[in-house]
């Protein structure tokens, strides 16, 4: 905005203020309205749909405008949030009727993606992020806050450790220091939303003072991080961030958590979007968390998807987890009457940040106190139950009685919304506003007495009594009346049908009701702001509370899981074999039609006989289908829940590896053979004797031999790795089948499938031995291809298949090739020494190292030597 000689001092104000925040839609309080004022007002003009005007400020230039009125705060600013603004709001800060001149006005809070605590702006299923990512030489820390319920995480790792933490917690907005923008988005590229510091606010000396100061602890050892700088500076960059944004009331993060890499099942990025564990953005998708997911509170939903993407990997604690679940299938009252409680008890945990924000209405007050009554009721339900972790979580229940006794005794027990509406402060609390809560309401009555009296001394007997904000209390008289009005009534107001007055007696009551009504409403403000003050003793209390009945509520909607799908509980054990008997997909069979049957199949892997299973079959027969429902048994037998089978035994695994289907990364200038290769190569650089990998079509973005040759290698890799990592692999690539012949641990099965009248039936059974047909033309027709183009499909096919008859002697050769490229034999004798070309086949092959021979390089050079044979 131009700055003009001529300005207002009202744009003057606005100016300076703007000054500060010139990032921010800057929404400004004018009397009853919040404007915005040039660029702002273009930008909330285009995203809140409201009028742009301008504003002739006295110059020759003139300013866009466009406002809204101020009770509509809540609507418009999730809609500028949401569109990815930051939004600093700027109130008045003096009451206008006290003041001469300019009002007083100043930025009351800033509201960014990552700082929100609006319910409108908030999903109360998910958490709502902010994190840091701050870069060191080593490595990288991040700390992730989520204002709205305290919790406080932090970590340190390499690149992929971090993506992995951004993929899982799925944070709305990332800071970090000005100058790693560039590699920032390297590493991730622009699908986060982020805002970058300066970096001073990065230093380590600093970072742990803030923290210290934040915590009131003398060290951070208490919270594990003291030996990870990077994590502690970049938690003190988010602590930072919020009081640079108006957010100086952060008693509630009164503890920081530390995610350790080694105490869970990792998931990279990768697997966690392959296994389809969290929703997406795509019309029809149903994540596992969204099948899962029966919980009865927003605190429980929270949880639980954090369960999912950080998978236990202790035995102890998911044996711990998997009983309290078989406990609560068992105990059916207790279960339903433990759900009923927490269901009631609402979201303690937003509820009690809002009181450290001073953001807490009275009616939540007074939901808060019921969660705490409700707490009650389940701490007595729990004391009665024989199993010992539930107990535990007995323990660290706290009713907080004497908070509930002073809220039920201070506060209404159906208070307003919000505290300037007034009717909040019980009876009984304080002596001088029940005196002037006497004299309002009895002063009303006057009025009406005053009325009833005038109207039978004058005769008038349509006389009434109103109110207007220009005269206060006024005695109306029509004009076919005022011929009857007393002298010493004073005339105040003309109107067409209409005559008002006032009366002595009547103002003096008007100013006792008004008087009394104005102090009602300070002595109400003051009493709750003192009862909120008061409250923030119990926050911690009270958090702990959430988490607990969080926990709970994520065991009950594993048992009704349980019962409701017939899952069965995993045994959980220390070797390495893997056993699921009538597997299932907890998705898909949701998915069904009701008189369809999911048609369930057996697995086993281990290290002695069946490490990989080589899997083929037919196009859309469900061979995805099987590696990813393996992969989600054993991952939910390490979240503690019961799992789709008939039974389980599910070793202790560490790592779960995916490759399933294929996707450009084109934005990145990457092709979906290279995304395929980046993340296979994350896989074999990072397995472990137990880890669970499922690879599907690795090589199928690239040519047939290079695929052959690059799928054949990797399973003799992961094979003779001395890890020996259990393996599914799908495959259209039917020679892999020959490497059962050729590595005594790999075993071939296939998909079954029946053809009936040159149509394919999929029965979805896995059964032993190899397929050896696509069936792509068949899975077309399916899909609804024209019938010419599926004919001229199965002619061109037919006539491959007898240049495929001519050229077999060529592929055997391929074949052997890819089997024996690490062998040194070669036969020299069968070649012509004599003949030219002989010769450059010779030297060719003098050439070669073969020692240091790929099995794509052998396929090339054998091609070359083709071509010189032509």
């Amino acid at each position: 905005m131009a700055k003009s000689g001529n300005d207002t001092p009202l744009m003057q104000q606005h100016r300076a203020i703007k000054q500060k925040y010139p990032d921010a839609v800057l929404l400004f309080r004018v009397g009853d309205f919040y404007e915005t004022f040039g660029e702002d007002a273009i930008i909330a003009s285009r995203v809140l749909g409201i009028t742009l005007t301008k504003r002739n400020n006295g110059a020759a230039a003139s300013s866009e405008l466009a406002g809204f009125p101020h009770h509509s705060l809540e609507t418009y600013l999730h809609k500028l949030v949401k569109a990815g603004h930051r939004v600093a709001i700027c109130d008045q800060l003096e009451d206008p009727k006290m003041v001469k001149g300019i009002v007083k006005r100043g930025v009351t809070e800033m509201v960014t993606p990552g700082i929100a605590t609006s319910d409108k702006l908030l999903e109360n299923k998910s958490n709502n992020f902010l994190a840091a990512v701050h870069y060191t030489e080593q490595n990288t820390g991040i700390a992730l806050l989520d204002i709205s319920t305290g919790e406080f995480f932090a970590a340190e790792g390499n690149e992929e450790y971090i993506d992995k933490l951004l993929q899982s917690m799925q944070p709305a907005e990332i800071i970090f220091e000005r100058s790693y923008l560039k590699k920032f988005k390297e590493q991730y590229g622009t699908r986060f939303y982020t805002y970058t510091m300066e970096r001073w606010i990065f230093e380590e000396g600093f970072a742990r003072e803030n923290l210290v100061k934040q915590f009131n602890t003398h060290s951070l050892k208490g919270f594990g991080i003291e030996a990870m700088p990077a994590a502690i500076i970049a938690a003190s960059a988010i602590l930072h961030y919020l009081k640079d944004t108006e957010h100086p009331n952060l008693q509630h993060i009164t503890q920081i958590q530390r995610i350790e890499r080694d105490q869970f099942l990792w998931m990279d990025r990768f697997t966690i979007r392959n296994l389809e564990l969290l929703p997406m953005q795509s019309e029809g998708h149903t994540s596992l968390l969204q099948v899962i997911d029966n919980t009865v509170s927003a605190m429980g939903a929270r949880l639980l998807k954090r369960w999912l993407v950080f998978p236990l990997k202790n035995k102890q604690a998911i044996v711990e987890r998997l009983e309290a679940v078989e406990f609560s299938i068992v105990q059916t009252e207790l279960r339903q009457q433990l759900a009923a409680a927490i269901k009631a008890c609402g979201d303690i945990e937003r509820l009690v940040s809002k009181i450290a924000l001073r953001k807490i209405g009275p009616r939540e007050v007074v939901q808060l106190a019921r969660g705490l009554e409700q707490t009650a009721i389940v701490k007595a339900l729990l004391n009665q139950s024989p199993n010992q972790w539930l107990g535990k979580l007995s323990n660290q229940l706290d009713a907080c009685e004497a908070m509930q006794t002073r809220i039920n005794k201070e506060i209404q027990e159906n208070p307003a919304v919000l505290i300037n509406k007034g009717g909040v402060i019980a009876a009984g609390v304080n002596e001088e506003l029940d005196q002037l809560r006497n004299i309002a309401n009895g002063g009303k009555e006057f009025l009406v007495n005053i009325q009833e009296r005038e109207a039978e001394r004058t005769g008038i007997n349509s006389l009434k009594i109103s109110f207007n904000n220009v005269f206060g209390y006024y005695l109306e008289v029509t004009n076919s009346h005022k011929n009857k009005v007393p002298a010493d009534w004073i005339r105040k107001q003309t109107l067409t049908n209409a005559e008002r007055y006032i009366t002595p007696e009547l103002k003096e009551y008007e100013e006792k009701i008004i008087g009394a009504e104005d102090k009602i409403l300070a002595i109400e403000q003051d009493l709750y702001n003192q009862l909120i003050t008061d409250l923030q003793t119990y926050i911690a209390s009270i958090q702990v509370n959430g988490n607990i009945l969080a926990t709970l509520d994520c065991i009950i909607c594993f048992a009704e899981n349980a019962l409701q799908y017939q899952y069965q509980k995993p045994v959980i054990h220390e070797g390495l074999e893997l056993q699921i008997k009538e597997g299932r997909h907890p998705v898909i069979e949701r998915k069904l039609e009701l008189d369809e049957q999911y048609v369930s199949n057996d697995i086993e892997l281990n290290k002695t006989d069946q490490q990989i299973i080589i899997l083929t079959g037919p196009n859309m027969s469900g061979k995805s289908a099987l590696l990813r429902q393996t992969a989600i048994i054993t991952l939910m037998a390490h979240m503690g829940s019961f799992v789709p089978a008939a039974a389980a035994m599910i070793p202790l695994t560490d790592k779960i590896f995916t490759r399933v289907g294929a996707s450009d990364n084109l934005s990145g200038g990457e092709s979906t053979f290279m995304v395929e290769m980046n993340e296979t190569a994350s896989i074999i650089n990072n397995m472990s004797e137990r880890s669970l990998i499922l690879l599907d079509e690795i090589g199928r973005g690239t040519a047939t031999y290079d695929g052959i040759s690059i799928a054949w290698s990797m399973v003799e890799y992961i094979h003779n790795s001395p890890f020996a990592p259990k393996t599914l692999f799908a495959t259209h690539y039917h020679e892999l089948n020959e490497l059962e012949e050729h590595l005594p641990r790999v075993k071939n099965y296939h998909i079954t499938h029946k053809e009936l009248n040159n149509k394919i039936i999929f029965l979805r059974k896995m059964a032993t031995g190899g397929s050896t047909h696509s069936f792509g033309i068949q899975v077309a027709k399916m899909a609804g291809m024209p019938t010419a183009l599926i004919n001229r499909a199965t002619a061109i096919m037919e006539q491959l298949e007898k240049e495929h008859v001519r050229e077999e002697a060529g592929n055997n050769m391929v074949k052997e090739a890819v089997q024996n490229a690490s062998v040194p034999k070669v036969q020299l004798s069968i070649f012509d020494a004599h003949t030219e070309t002989f010769e450059s086949i010779r030297a060719k092959l003098n050439a070669i190292d073969i020692n240091q021979l790929t099995p794509v390089e052998a396929l090339m050079k054998l091609n070359d030597i083709k071509a010189l044979l032509k």
